[in-house]
């Protein structure tokens, strides 16, 4: 049963639960303590399960950790502190374990330095894949009292024979950054780690989780501790996410964000990061890619003349001595500014931060909130941030989402359930541990939240994979893994080398290698991400080197292209890297479109002179819209920006899509000629992502022609090229008949042969030990694990569709990249009537399609050009509205 105390105890409740020791070191070193902790020291005192939500700086560390170091020191008093493992630390990060482990050695060496009694002292250990073998054997005769690990190597662990011996008395397990493994295969993974922990060594124990950002709480608890048999495990949640003050802005560099010059918006947009910068003492600066980190940290020394040792980047395509170099001068403050994409959003220690820039946005309210959250180092610091948008309607965004923050309205996080590929992995590492029968091992994986809902004949159906029953895979070199006695009911461990093909190529993440593009008669162009290949479809226009050209397939590690100077781009080479904006954020902002709209009103009927559009000048808010953008954290300029923008749209359409009102726009590419059916579909990149393909395929089938796509979170474009007229009629068919059959298999007859499902297949073969990453201490290289993924999938189909793993990459693709389940529903919203649409006709794109038509040109070399598109869409419209 989930549980949400309603109130904190008392601070002398609190410390009263404590060693007396532990006390007295607490009260030396703090004045008192924090919200989360006067929660959680007397909660894991009394040996509850507890997932405490908490902003950086609030203290998260100790709320879990005291408790658990007053009973340890109690034992060592007593005299029966042994030499065992009593409490494992888990989070996602290295980097993250090396400060928990000083965050905890500091302090109890100042402990210790305070007691004058001859008592054991407490240890702790990290293991890691960066710990010396040296250490490992150490730890083998002497493990430490509290383990700090990972999710990879704790799987180790629990498979190794004579560590697992000193897992026998562990009473508490803590995961640390929850909602960065809860959403995730790794978090999968580590769940169904932490079950066989509890089967092997006989009893449970104490579960503490930790973040700064989770919602909804109660999934995120369930979680955290599972389930006994049918009965969900008891969890106190502790929320105190909303106790630090947070002071923030959305910012436009210009008032006129359209019709300003490329180099003033630079100018503006560096003259503002420079005055926060100079204002104090160390500045962390986020982008949303890595290269847009390295061009932030390029013109700040350039324009300003700052030293590199003032400024630096940080983002995970450095080398980890920089990485490492760079957080050790942000901790002694030697560094003014530090310059990131995604790498230093978590907990890390990295001293005390006065300010945080975010530049663009962040795609959800939890990942603005965590990013500015870094700000203020103490519990009572308010945490300060700007988010500096570039373009129209990443003002809205950004708006909305700083809005919602303040409401406390948080997007939500999504577990992957019952992933087979995952579930595979840990059968295997079970049957090396004993001899199971089918109910009881079924039973123990159900325990994990993530398989609490599996069928037991897809648990069957995994064990029959892994036993060899399909006999077509030992001609691709896919054996047996463990035996299955199915009269007997019970499976367990085959051959010695199964062992070490565990421990060899354990782990959720995937190898990846930079792909070679190349022309037709073999010339190199350059390299591209392999996640970023996945995302291409045949047709799809991307820059390289400052050309375009056009995607055509690809050949193992290859991918070939076709030049195609002055095309459209369709897809942006960052495309793979930035987050998908969230349902929540998405549907925020319709609401925010629709309570503009109306307070606006019907704005044709004013009079266009009125309005103030018969010259460049930009309109004043005003009226009941004037006081909705006064009520939001954003500045001057902003309001602005985001009023003329809706009048705009108003003036030259009267319509204002939202989330509950689909505007699908037809129009005319006048440059191609190509037909361009725009659909104003709110909803975020990935539901977006599956309603294109079904509209595309019922297009392409209606009008007997390949349809290009172009994808983006405001909505989606289905391309057609010039012979092929698409006119309203089509349009309102479409709708019908993307609504009368099962989307389910409507999208994955789309993505059987997509670059997507190939990469995915071989994640997920290599997850489920069909494909080796290492086999007999050998790297198996990313080329030929693909080449083998490809084979094995051919196989694997002539056998079954639903062979269980070719089953999880479709659920995998559908729904955790995509977001079918929303989109069916959408879809199913749409042909009721309940979601409206309109259908309308522009010779030019409507001002909220501009940033849609050219997505594509969103990228380092493309900027300019997308600016001046978007300027040159925006005269034509203005142009329109003057005519009446």
């Amino acid at each position: 049963m989930i549980q949400h105390p309603e109130k904190p105890f008392s601070i002398e409740e609190s410390l009263d639960s404590l060693n007396l020791f532990i006390r007295r070191w607490f009260e030396k070193r703090y004045k008192e303590p924090t919200p989360p902790q006067r929660y959680s020291f007397k909660l894991i005192s009394e040996k509850r399960n507890v997932l405490i939500t908490a902003p950086t700086g609030s203290g998260k560390t100790f709320s879990a950790f005291m408790s658990i170091l007053s009973d340890l020191m109690n034992l060592s008093l007593a005299n029966k502190l042994e030499d065992k493992v009593y409490c494992i630390y888990v989070s996602p990060l290295r980097a993250l374990n090396n400060d928990i482990y000083r965050n905890l050695t500091g302090p109890l060496a100042e402990l210790y330095s305070d007691i004058v009694l001859p008592i054991k002292r407490i240890s702790v250990g990290i293991r890691t894949g960066d710990t010396p073998q040296s250490e490992r054997q150490r730890m083998l005769k002497k493990p430490p009292n509290i383990l700090v690990t990972t999710p990879e190597s704790l799987a180790i662990l629990i498979n190794s024979e004579r560590f697992v011996e000193h897992l026998k008395g562990v009473r508490y397990f803590v995961v640390d950054e929850l909602h960065e493994l809860a959403n995730n295969k790794r978090g999968v993974h580590l769940s169904l780690s932490v079950e066989r922990l509890a089967g092997i060594i006989g009893h449970d124990f104490t579960r503490i989780g930790m973040g700064a950002t989770l919602a909804p709480l109660d999934e995120a608890a369930r979680f955290l501790v599972g389930y006994s048999g049918e009965e969900e495990r008891d969890c106190s949640v502790v929320d105190a996410t909303w106790d630090k003050k947070l002071d923030f802005v959305a910012m436009s560099p210009v008032r006129d964000i359209v019709n300003a010059s490329d180099a003033v918006i630079d100018n503006s947009i560096y003259r503002t990061i420079d005055a926060v910068i100079r204002k104090n003492r160390t500045t962390l600066v986020f982008t949303n890619t890595r290269s847009g980190t390295e061009r932030v940290v390029y013109n700040l020394i350039k324009r300003f003349k700052y030293g590199e040792e003032h400024i630096a980047a940080h983002h995970g395509s450095l080398s980890r001595e920089t990485r490492l170099g760079v957080e050790e001068l942000l901790k002694k403050g030697k560094l003014k500014a530090a310059v990131s994409s995604t790498s230093l959003e978590l907990g890390i220690d990295i001293g005390t931060i006065d300010n945080v820039v975010q530049i663009g946005s962040p795609k959800s309210v939890a990942r603005a909130v965590q990013r500015i959250g870094r700000s203020g180092h103490s519990f009572s610091d308010t945490a300060k941030g700007e988010v500096i948008v570039t373009n129209r309607d990443d003002l809205v965004e950004c708006s909305v989402m700083l809005d919602a923050a303040m409401k406390r309205h948080m997007d939500t996080f999504v577990t992957p359930k019952n992933a087979l590929d995952v579930l595979s992995q840990h059968i295997v590492g079970m049957s090396q541990t004993k001899k199971w029968t089918i109910d009881e091992a079924y039973a123990l994986v159900r325990n994990a939240y993530p398989y609490h809902t599996l069928t037991k004949a897809d648990f069957l159906s995994v064990v029959e994979y892994l036993a060899g029953k399909y006999v077509g895979l030992e001609s691709r070199r896919v054996y047996a893994k463990i035996w299955y006695d199915e009269r007997e009911g019970a499976f367990g461990r085959k051959g010695k080398l199964t062992k070490l093909i565990y421990f060899m190529n354990i782990g959720t993440i995937p190898d990846e290698v930079a792909v070679d593009v190349l022309t037709h008669d073999n010339k190199w162009i350059g390299s591209i991400e392999e996640e970023f290949l996945s995302r291409l479809k045949p047709g799809d226009v991307f820059v390289l080197g400052g050309k375009q050209y056009s995607f055509d397939y690809s050949r193992i590690m290859k991918a070939y292209v076709t030049p195609a100077p002055g095309q459209v781009p369709t897809i942006p080479p960052w495309y793979s890297e930035q987050l998908p904006l969230t349902y929540e954020l998405a549907i925020e902002i319709g609401r925010f479109r629709e309570r503009m709209a109306d307070a606006i009103g019907s704005v044709k009927g004013k009079g266009v002179k009125a309005l103030g559009l018969l010259d460049r000048s930009m309109l004043a808010p005003s009226g009941e819209a004037l006081k909705i953008l006064d009520a939001m954290p954003i500045d001057a300029n902003a309001k602005a920006a985001i009023f003329n923008y809706f009048v705009q749209q108003l003036l030259y359409v009267g319509q204002v899509p939202n989330d509950r009102m689909l505007l699908i726009e037809r129009t005319v590419d006048k440059e191609g000629g190509r037909t361009l059916v725009i659909f104003h579909s709110l909803y975020g990149r990935r539901i977006n992502d599956a309603l294109s393909r079904v509209f595309a395929v019922k297009l392409g089938e209606a009008a007997e022609t390949d349809v290009a796509v172009n994808i983006t979170d405001n909505g989606f474009v289905l391309i057609t090229d010039s012979s092929v007229k698409v006119n309203r009629k089509d349009v309102e068919a479409l709708i019908g008949a993307a609504g009368g059959d099962d989307v389910r298999v409507i999208l994955t007859e789309n993505i059987r042969k997509t670059e997507m499902m190939k990469r995915r297949f071989r994640y997920n073969a290599a997850r489920s030990f069909m494909i080796l990453r290492n086999y007999k201490g050998v790297r198996i290289s990313v080329r030929r694990q693909q080449i083998n993924s490809q084979l094995i999938l051919k196989a694997a189909e002539e056998i079954s569709r639903d062979f269980p793993i070719i089953k999880e990459t479709y659920r995998e693709i559908l729904d955790d990249v995509m977001d079918l389940p929303r989109a069916a529903q959408i879809l199913k919203r749409l042909v009721s009537g309940e979601i409206r649409h309109s259908i309308i006709e522009t010779d030019v794109p409507s001002p909220f399609a501009h940033m849609m038509i050219t997505f594509g040109e969103a990228d380092v070399i493309m900027m300019k050009d997308r600016r001046r598109h978007v300027r040159e869409l925006h005269k034509q419209v203005i142009a329109r509205i003057r005519k009446g």
